[in-house]
């Protein structure tokens, strides 16, 4: 075995922690032996777990009673309309982001983005996540998450149509065209989880329907008992391997089904384990400040969803989660809210993001996050918008307000995630320095994201996919996508395979501080281990008071004499507001402003060029100055 590689493995052993490793490799073990596979029985013999009548005389609550039972104000949007009409044709809006024609009779099992046909004959465990000829598998997840279900009630709802034939007809579809245990849509469990949340969804907003019949709710019954007993039985994957929402999600599941589902045999150790499974969860994951372990705006929304789906209906079920649980979930509120642009409710495109929103009711566009921070806000006593009862609110049945609540302009610290934000009434400023205690996913340490009216003028370049091209991947979760500082064209950890990064960077020190005329930050890290031993990377931004300008010193010790350092600055092209650069080095000789085309992903699976400029010097600081043309 090379050096080189026994000092990766070392590495990983060192980020990752031995328990990690020695999971990895016995599962590895287990999958190859066929250990795995013998877990997860394969087309089980039809059982009826639970009767419909057992089902609907149980005393549990969800958020409604039935469809007939909601007193949301009815709303028929023309955009919901041709939200429904274009599923009906077979249309679906892939990752909040690209319509993709499946066709009225899809099979659910072939991946429209490559035409790859997987065979749902075989186990699960014997279907690759990614190969260069099946592609994306998400593009095969994406529809069985059934998350499309929420446009078609919402329509059924507002223009008060009835769509249970429909509904059931699909998910009859999708059970008949994947056995159990068996094909791509068993590889993950969180989609798995997904898929029960939203049948269940549906199933008590049509509890009084004529369509749902004895003959659909036993097949239905009976796939959900045999999803959770793989959650559960391969919860393990989800708490050591992966450690992200994820685990969230699954343990939600779990403990919700458990809840929901009393009759279910094994419903009481679901229910408990479940819940004892998502507090440890939500305890390590969402750190004391309200940041999250994923380093994702997105990610940690799909967190702020599953709260509100999990506190509401433990409160309407008389029961409570531990303490920790409502601090984080309000600490996440307050964190997303700080760092959230009040003119349209977005927030930086910053961290991993498939796209994912699991559960929408309502119409705005899905970089805006008011809805599900107002629905969570409003469960716990925060009014965060100040406006009337959302419907996002409603279908959760949440009618509180609460005590109103938003960021004050002025600096704000949270050190434990790394982040630092500057607030001001037309300027939002963005700053990520922090430690990585667990595992990053993109190299982006020190990125400065810089809005303005409303419009962010220095912009993250996103995530476009997962499993594509090796250069793509290296470009989106790497250094040069982000506007920070390369090191001889280095990203600032090293690469590993699929989600894995090597020599992790870390912050070792950082502030912001509020002063009469500007706002400081100085932030320090270690990075780019593999171009040489000890570097170090500086950066101290300067915000001018009520104006659109910012002065960030860039200064790189530790590096052999003669590297490049390349200071890197992303704008969108379609924004009306530019920005004029000009930069010194460390003798204040003016550095050449250069620009190439770079990548911008604001959705997944979706990416337009962007304008990427940079400065380069051999030196060891770059002073730029940053100023809005025409503000």
């Amino acid at each position: 075995m090379a050096a080189g590689t026994v000092t990766k493995l070392m590495n990983l052993l060192s980020n990752m922690g031995p328990r990690y490793v020695g999971f990895r490799v016995g599962r590895e073990l287990a999958m190859r032996t066929g250990l795995l596979k013998s877990r997860f029985p394969s087309q089980p013999e039809h059982k009826d777990y639970i009767s419909l009548e057992e089902w609907k005389a149980r005393s549990v609550h969800f958020f409604f009673r039935s469809r007939e039972s909601l007193t949301i104000d009815r709303n028929p949007e023309p955009l919901l309309k041709k939200n429904y009409e274009q599923i009906r044709a077979g249309r679906l809006t892939f990752f909040n982001s690209t319509v993709i024609d499946l066709g009225p009779d899809y099979d659910w099992v072939t991946n429209p983005d490559t035409g790859h046909k997987y065979d749902a004959r075989l186990h699960w465990t014997q279907i690759a996540d990614y190969s260069p000829v099946a592609g994306d598998i998400k593009y095969v997840w994406e529809k069985s998450r059934f998350a499309y279900l929420m446009d078609v009630i919402r329509y059924d709802y507002h223009y008060e149509h009835d769509c249970s034939e429909f509904v059931f007809a699909e998910i009859e579809s999708w059970i008949a065209h994947n056995p159990i245990n068996c094909g791509p849509n068993y590889r993950c469990s969180q989609e798995m989880s997904l898929r029960v949340l939203n049948w269940t969804f549906a199933l008590h907003y049509y509890r009084d329907s004529p369509a749902l019949t004895i003959a659909v709710f036993s097949k239905i019954q009976f796939v959900i008992y045999w999803h959770l007993q793989h959650i559960k039985n391969n919860i393990n994957f989800s708490r050591i391997a992966v450690r992200n929402n994820h685990a969230i999600t699954e343990t939600l599941c779990l403990y919700l089904c458990g809840l929901l589902y009393p009759s279910l045999p094994g419903a009481g150790q679901l229910k408990r384990m479940g819940k004892k499974w998502f507090e440890e969860e939500i305890a390590y994951q969402v750190y004391p400040d309200g940041t999250f372990l994923q380093f994702s705006m997105n990610y940690h929304r799909v967190v702020v969803q599953l709260l509100t789906w999990g506190i509401s209906l433990a409160e309407k079920n008389n029961e409570k989660f531990a303490d920790v649980v409502y601090d984080r979930a309000g600490k996440s509120v307050e964190f997303l809210r700080t760092c959230m642009v009040d003119e349209n409710g977005f927030l930086p495109n910053y961290g991993n993001n498939d796209g994912a929103l699991f559960f929408r009711f309502n119409n705005a566009h899905f970089r805006d996050y008011r809805p599900q921070l107002d629905a969570l806000g409003a469960l716990l006593s925060l009014d965060l918008l100040g406006n009337p009862i959302s419907e996002e609110r409603q279908w959760y049945g949440i009618e509180q307000g609460g005590t109103r609540w938003q960021p004050a302009d002025g600096a704000y610290e949270f050190k434990t995630g790394g982040y630092f934000v500057m607030r001001e009434p037309s300027t939002l400023t963005f700053i990520r320095c922090g430690n990585h205690k667990d595992r990053p996913l993109q190299a982006d340490n020190l990125h400065l994201d810089i809005w303005y009216k409303g419009e962010n003028l220095l912009i993250d370049a996103g995530s476009y996919k997962y499993n594509t091209d090796e250069a793509t991947i290296r470009y989106f979760g790497g250094t040069r996508s982000h506007n920070t500082v390369m090191v001889n064209n280095e990203d600032q950890m090293l690469k590993g395979a699929r989600f894995i990064w090597y020599y992790w960077s870390q912050c070792i020190s950082a502030g912001l501080t509020a002063q009469t005329d500007t706002f400081v930050f100085a932030g320090a890290i270690s990075a780019f281990k593999n171009a040489g031993k000890g570097i170090v990377h500086k950066r101290t931004v300067v915000k001018s008071r009520q104006r659109p300008e910012w002065t960030i010193t860039d200064e790189v010790t530790g590096a052999p004499n003669g590297t490049t350092k390349t200071q890197i600055w992303h704008q969108y092209p379609a924004n009306v507001r530019k920005l004029i650069f000009t930069a010194v080095d460390d003798q204040g000789n003016d550095i050449t402003l250069q620009k190439t085309d770079g990548w911008y992903s604001g959705l997944y699976g979706h990416k337009e060029k962007s304008e990427e400029c940079y400065f380069c010097t051999t030196g060891n600081v770059i002073t730029t100055v940053i100023k809005v043309d025409n503000p």
